[in-house]
């Protein structure tokens, strides 16, 4: 009998499940529900559209919009013939957009009806062959949804390895341009059968995704194991606190991701004492720690918690703490999984004691193959050891539970979403009343962080929070501008000349 080779390709977990489980229920959106059978169909034939449109291996294929399976079937149709997958922040400006579609080299980008005007404004500097519109169509856009419908059922899929690049998933960096995280086939599923010996999964679940799909979290906590699992994806378009507590009752969901800020928003809906959470079997939250009012709050409802801490770059899981050490470990962002390791080292790259603080550092099969033609930015991420070094500062307890502590690169974290300093003071600093500017993260009950605008002003100038939010609402995503405003006479140096970011939490908090 001839050997059978391991097949590493994403679009595998759902043709492969296809041919097993046909009539299961898939995905379910808005009211429609896909068997698999259905769904890998419409995979396939998407997958035609793309090879006609000239897509090639190694090609990337973008998508812009919100939550809708027309994200799902992209994803996998590039798969199927070998491309390469490349989700965009629909958040994000046309001037932002326009610098990631260029660097990623776009081939063909599929646009929802609603981000076509973003896209508009950009077109004519971008290197797309091909714009795909999901629905409507405005003229010189192609409606990918009539081709899918027009198309034949690709017949194979192409075969890749475990290193070959599955989709590059954009994360801001401190330089306050975007890099590209280049995640491999072998990653994502490295990354899958963490989270599922972590928190299991059976073909019985009922999986809700509302967090955004570019992000990391949205897409690769559940969402894409739901389809290697056998189990159904219940899939909306965007976070709305009601909708999310009716779909737990009326759909008997079983597991759901989500940002501390999105429970708690839930948390304070009138509907959450009446909602019924008895099919609940875990809660995964992850981007930001919960507090422990969350926490408490929901296990008086008999619903458990599952924290995460990991980044884009490890795909994303670097520890789990599960639901049994909640309580007990409170303020954990728990242990290594599995097929990961995490250690914690000094400057000069080696391990430190216990309770000790230093970088956090993982290492696993689940860590990104680099960035995207970054060759400086990959080599000092991952050390000659293949440890990727995380810039977040942490230590590791004597039972090897993982505590964050800080940022190297002073990421904000803002109801769940990543905001770099330098991006947000790059443009800050163009307004004509600011001398200096410095950005740093403050804590806020609703969002866990509030962006923060702390400006020195030149001689003579006042400076309103509103008038610097509509100064660069053109320039940067919403959920990048500041909240609030601090305006002092000068920013706190050290004899180098660098901002002393720690000074100003202290004075300001």
């Amino acid at each position: 009998m001839a050997s059978v080779k391991p097949e590493y390709n994403l679009a595998h977990t759902l043709l492969r499940r296809a041919e097993l489980n046909p009539e299961r229920d898939a995905l379910e959106f808005e009211g429609r529900v896909w068997t698999y059978g259905e769904f890998s169909e419409r995979v396939r034939k998407a997958a035609t559209v793309l090879k006609e449109k000239g897509v090639c291996r190694g090609d990337r294929v973008g998508f812009l919009g919100l939550n809708q399976p027309s994200f799902l079937e992209t994803i996998f149709a590039a798969n199927t013939i070998g491309a390469i997958f490349v989700p965009l922040n629909f958040r994000l400006t046309a001037e932002e957009l326009g610098f990631i579609i260029n660097d990623a080299g776009i081939h063909t980008l599929v646009v929802d009806e609603m981000l076509q005007p973003v896209v508009e404004g950009a077109r004519d500097s971008l290197c797309c062959r091909n714009f795909l519109s999901v629905s409507q169509s405005a003229e010189s856009w192609v409606n990918f949804d009539e081709c899918i419908n027009d198309a034949v059922v690709i017949d194979e899929m192409v075969t890749v390895s475990e290193d070959d690049i599955c989709l590059i998933m954009y994360t801001s960096g401190t330089t306050g341009l975007p890099k590209g995280a280049m995640l491999s086939h072998g990653n994502i599923m490295w990354n899958n059968i963490n989270s599922q010996l972590a928190f299991g999964g059976s073909r019985d679940d009922v999986l809700l995704t509302v967090a955004p799909l570019f992000h990391i979290g949205g897409l690769n906590v559940l969402s894409l194991q739901n389809f290697s699992i056998g189990s159904k994806l219940v899939l909306m378009r965007a976070f709305d606190p009601e909708a999310v507590l009716n779909a737990i009752s009326e759909k008997s969901v079983t597991h759901m991701f989500g940002a501390p800020a999105m429970f708690q928003f839930m948390m304070q809906h009138p509907n959450f004492e009446k909602t019924n959470f008895e099919s609940v079997s875990t809660f995964i939250c992850g981007a930001a720690p919960p507090p422990e009012s969350l926490l408490t709050t929901y296990a008086e409802r008999g619903v458990p918690f599952c924290q995460g801490y990991g980044l884009t770059e490890t795909s994303p899981f670097g520890t789990f703490l599960t639901p049994e050490w909640s309580i007990s470990k409170l303020g954990s962002a728990g242990q290594a999984p599995m097929h990961t390791y995490v250690r914690v080292v000094n400057d000069d790259n080696k391990p430190v004691a216990a309770n000790e603080r230093g970088e956090i550092c993982i290492m696993g099969a689940n860590v990104m193959k680099g960035y995207w033609n970054r060759p400086e930015a990959t080599a000092s991420a991952i050390d000659d050891e293949g440890w990727f070094h995380s810039g977040d500062v942490g230590y590791l307890d004597d039972d090897g539970f993982l505590y964050i502590c800080d940022r190297l690169k002073d990421m904000v974290i803002s109801g769940g979403e990543n905001v770099y300093p330098a991006e947000v003071e790059s443009v800050l600093f163009k307004h004509e009343k600011i001398a200096e500017v410095a950005v740093i993260g403050l804590e806020d009950e609703k969002w866990g962080e509030a962006v923060t605008a702390v400006v020195a002003l030149h001689e003579g100038q006042d400076l309103t929070l509103d008038e610097l939010r509509s100064f660069a609402e053109n320039q940067l995503a919403k959920y990048k501008l500041p909240l609030r405003l601090h305006i002092v006479d000068e920013l706190p140096r050290n004899p180098a000349g660098k901002v002393l970011k720690f000074k100003l939490k202290e004075e300001l908090a």
